[in-house]
């Protein structure tokens, strides 16, 4: 493969030049700093021929035409100047492609994103093929960057400000044919006639840089400077109310797309390159790029060694109510596979299949899908109120109650009418996985698969395995869920797992505050500040509050009293508040503005008149401290198999804010002494639950780090 090329070109009799990106041994195409020599080759060779009427880059491998640039290059800068460089050398490559004297087309076919999508749009068109795998975006803000390559400046000329900016500042992906009714793409087509079609948009057009043709009132806003301010600032106050101030990448994208309006294109990528810099610097940036790297690694990982998973065909699902029907999406959605739904109701089957159904539906709206790929996934679906079509059934994924002599009445029925090799996966939350298994006449086959809710948008998947499941499951398991779009972290069996262990220690710190008097809405503020995407009060509601009230003693009695909750509660449950499934809860869920009101009934019903007494980092690290220390007890128990799968876990499983990296990542940041010595001051004042784990005092003592 070290004669290999990433870059080939190909001279048609047609007078067409092709060419070829693909880079040897990789399943995606990605840009290299390496690969420049070959770029000024390959164009130099274009530059030299007299009668070449024009240019298709296009990717040898199906599927895949550029996926970004190669992150490992930002990390093996060591300053803002060597991650600039980067930047202004893909700068001058794609200035020199746009430069070219004949057309350039891109003929993309799969993912097209970061400097993938940057290289199209220094090409003169752009031709898409209507392949699902086709997405065209700029994410590099979700790796807190900006576009370094003049997907800045392009961008926004290409398809005006105004639709460019909410693309950049959030990193979203589009199908080619939203690309196409943006204006970012000129043709869609089938992937069969992809370069067919390129040529054909090479012969019938001229090489020119085209602007945005816009509607006349963008026209009005975004040719002016009093217009442009107004625009700049508007996103600057929407992003910023997401972003909290946590992600500097924001304030750049906007000043650099404003600089390069105000002062011409090349100042803009000046300024892109200046920036690229800059963040990629920043602590922020760092820890999303270790984020990236680490699920990376992650895909190629089968979660049991060397053991290689069984072929899944057929699913079986238990269960048809909220957490059932979202299975039964993913399975027949994403995983592509056709999904069986058993309820002891026609009403439950009814409900899991409509589930799919407006899920799907809201996709083939915003033109995310078509009517036929819809009616094709919902065809993967059936249900029956028997076992009938569960003979063949590969994996049998259980939702029901959270009852446990139900789940081992599942478990003794499913090994009934399945065959030897049929995995029974468990969706509980808070029942051992042990128990469950423990009458199986193959407990090897038992394992959990512990999803969160909404099962359609969460991205963790919690693989539990008991002393007796085989490698063969878990391998299973585990291929299942990366195909249902999971990421999946495996813990070992015991109360809580890992995701809710961390995370009840933090919720029942943030209870305390209320009872001591902190307004809900203070609490919930000074942690969504901090980072989290929601507050811990309003979570309670989101998850309900029966829920923890329910899994309250079960992790006390199991794992001590550090996880005892506050009585006080206990009139919630009286009060039959269970939060937003029953409307009633810490926030009224009546009228506009509908769990965003704290419901201030909830005072008296609990003893407390509310009065604002700490500031918000006092409050985010008194219940932050529990969750990180907790993640440590987690690790030394061997609960989770490393710090990485702890940080994955939490930034998936519980939105942990994911510009600190993790609560392993973030202990490091802090330094593990200090770390300590928070828990112990905490401990003088408030007692034995802030006592430090040993792992940590351990640590401290040693000087050690988790990374």
């Amino acid at each position: 493969m070290a004669d290999q090329k990433a870059f080939t070109l190909e001279l048609r009799d047609d007078q067409v030049a092709v060419i070829h990106i693909n880079v040897p041994g990789e399943s995606m195409n990605t840009l290299k700093a390496s690969f420049a020599s070959e770029v000024t080759h390959v164009l130099q060779e274009i530059e030299q021929q007299r009668d070449l009427q024009g240019v298709v880059i296009i990717s040898d491998k199906p599927g895949s035409f550029v996926a970004g640039a190669d992150i490992g290059m930002i990390d093996a800068c060591d300053n803002a100047a060597d991650a600039e460089s980067l930047a202004r050398q893909g700068q001058a490559m794609f200035d020199r492609i746009e430069g070219l004297k004949i057309p350039v087309v891109a003929a993309i076919d799969g993912a097209c994103l970061g400097g993938g999508l940057e290289l199209a749009l220094a090409c003169h068109y752009r031709v898409a093929t209507d392949n699902p795998r086709t997405v065209i975006g700029l994410p590099e803000v979700q790796l807190g960057l900006l576009p370094g390559s003049g997907g800045t400046q392009r961008l926004p000329r290409l398809i005006g400000i105004q639709k460019a900016l909410p693309l950049i500042l959030t990193g979203k992906q589009l199908r080619a044919k939203q690309a196409k009714k943006l204006g970012i793409v000129d043709d869609v087509v089938p992937a069969t006639i992809l370069l067919e079609a390129a040529v054909k948009r090479v012969l019938s057009s001229k090489a020119k840089v085209r602007k945005a043709k816009l509607p006349v009132m963008h026209r009005l806003l975004e040719g002016t400077g009093v217009g442009r301010g107004i625009i700049f600032s508007k996103a600057r106050e929407q992003a910023q109310a997401k972003a909290k101030g946590n992600y500097p990448a924001v304030d750049h994208i906007i000043d650099t797309i404003a600089h390069g309006a105000e002062k011409g294109f090349q100042a803009g990528l000046e300024r892109e390159a200046k920036a690229f810099g800059e963040l990629a610097m920043t602590p922020v940036s760092r820890e999303l790029r270790q984020i990236f790297f680490a699920t990376t690694e992650m895909k190629k990982e089968t979660g049991a060694g060397d053991t290689k998973p069984r072929p899944v065909q057929h699913v079986g699902i238990l269960g048809g109510g909220l957490m059932g029907g979202g299975i039964a999406y993913v399975t027949a959605a994403k995983a592509g596979l056709p999904a069986r739904i058993k309820d002891i109701r026609e009403e439950g089957i009814v409900h899991a299949l409509r589930y799919s159904y407006e899920l799907l539906n809201k996709k083939v709206k915003r033109k995310h899908l078509t009517r036929a790929e819809l009616e094709a996934t919902m065809l993967r679906l059936s249900g029956s109120l028997d076992y009938s079509g569960f003979a063949k059934a590969d994996v049998v994924i259980e939702a029901v109650f959270e009852d446990l002599s139900l789940k081992q009445k599942m478990v003794a029925e499913i090994e009934a009418v399945t065959g030897p090799d049929t995995i029974f996966a468990s969706n509980t939350s808070s029942l051992p996985i042990t128990q469950i298994a423990a009458h199986a006449q193959r407990p090897e086959n038992v394992i959990g698969l512990h999803y969160f809710s909404p099962v359609d948008k969460m991205p963790l998947a919690e693989i539990i395995t008991h002393p007796q499941t085989s490698a063969e499951t878990i391998a299973t398991t585990v291929a299942l869920a990366k195909r249902q779009g999971k990421t999946p972290i495996v813990v070992k069996d015991g109360a809580g797992f890992y995701v809710n262990r961390i995370l009840a220690p933090y919720m029942n710190e943030a209870a305390r505050l209320v009872l001591d008097g902190e307004p809900i809405e203070r609490v919930d503020q000074a942690l969504v500040q901090f980072g989290f995407p929601v507050g811990p009060m309003k979570l309670m509601d989101e998850v309900g509050i029966d829920v923890a009230a329910k899994v309250a003693p079960i992790l006390a009695n199991e794992l001590g009293e550090r996880f005892r909750a506050p009585t006080a509660f206990e009139k919630l449950i009286e009060d039959n508040r269970k939060g937003k499934k029953n409307q009633k809860g810490f926030y009224t869920y009546q009228g506009k503005k509908a769990g965003k009101l704290v419901d201030e009934s909830v005072y008296p019903l609990l003893g407390i008149s509310p009065s604002a007494k700490l500031d918000d980092a006092e409050m985010a690290q008194r219940t932050v401290l529990l969750m990180l220390n907790e993640a440590a007890y987690c690790l030394a128990e061997g609960v989770i198999r490393s710090a990485r799968d702890g940080d994955i876990g939490a930034i998936f499983g519980i939105g942990f804010p994911p510009f600190r990296g993790g609560p392993f990542r973030y202990m490091d940041a802090l330094g593990i002494e200090t770390v300590v010595q928070r828990l112990q001051q905490y401990q003088k004042t408030f007692g034995e639950r802030y006592t430090p784990a040993p792992i940590l005092v351990k640590m401290a003592a040693n000087n050690e780090r988790f990374y």
